[in-house]
């Protein structure tokens, strides 16, 4: 089962959320939360899978509260907002996807199974070369960067797997461009991040594009 956290602050919308998610055999809605500094609180102490998180929340907004769980929960940011700004800041925060809220039922479940998987997501609607602009945009937050000594502890594997993580290539797509089961990639996905202390599977794409220009 994938354990998911709803934070938003209109009642009506986590209730419609939690009915659609719940519908579904292998997602189970573990709590909900009205604003951000709620949203962290209930991450850290139910540990799900997945926080689903609205960006304008009292008290935290989404932006501030995903960063704070950093390492705790992967974030699939749920937005009305598309604007550039609100993306850029999302996926510095860490968040590992962002989906605009007018997206249909199905995208909806599928995006939430993509981040449980460990894969990154960004909404069709939002401009296809933005993570190539947001490697180029100043960061609201740090600046990607990552240790000297962790960069050079990655075996030849695990940096072919952090480039084709910058070509924007998913597990299932990087296990058949490599040969390889795509649990093994998930590892070395995981272990990539680790390595480098990323927080995100989006953060890796951005990173390897920034090595790469």
């Amino acid at each position: 089962m994938i354990r998911v956290l709803l934070a938003d602050d209109h009642a009506a919308v986590r209730a419609g959320l939690r009915m659609l998610l719940d519908s579904s055999e292998d997602i189970e809605v573990v709590g909900e939360a009205a604003d951000g500094v709620e949203a962290v609180d209930l991450a850290r102490e139910l540990s799900p899978d997945v926080v689903v998180m609205d960006v304008r929340m009292p008290r935290k907004d989404g932006i501030a509260a995903a960063a704070e769980l950093r390492g705790t929960a992967d974030v699939l940011v749920l937005t009305s907002y598309g604007e550039d700004g609100f993306v850029f800041d999302a996926l510095r925060a860490g968040a590992s996807g962002f989906l605009l809220k007018d997206a249909d039922a199905e995208t909806l479940v599928e995006a939430v199974r993509t981040i449980a998987r460990g894969d990154g997501l960004i909404s069709p609607a939002v401009t296809r070369g933005l993570i190539a602009e947001f490697a180029r945009s100043r960061p609201a937050y740090a600046p990607i960067s990552v240790d000297d000594a962790g960069l050079a502890s990655l075996t030849p594997r695990e940096t072919e797997v952090l480039a084709l993580i910058g070509e924007g290539m998913s597990n299932a797509e990087i296990a058949a461009e490599l040969g390889m089961a795509e649990a093994t990639v998930k590892s070395h996905v995981t272990r990539v991040l680790a390595k480098l202390g990323l927080a995100s599977r989006v953060q890796a794409a951005i990173f390897a594009r920034e090595q790469a220009r």
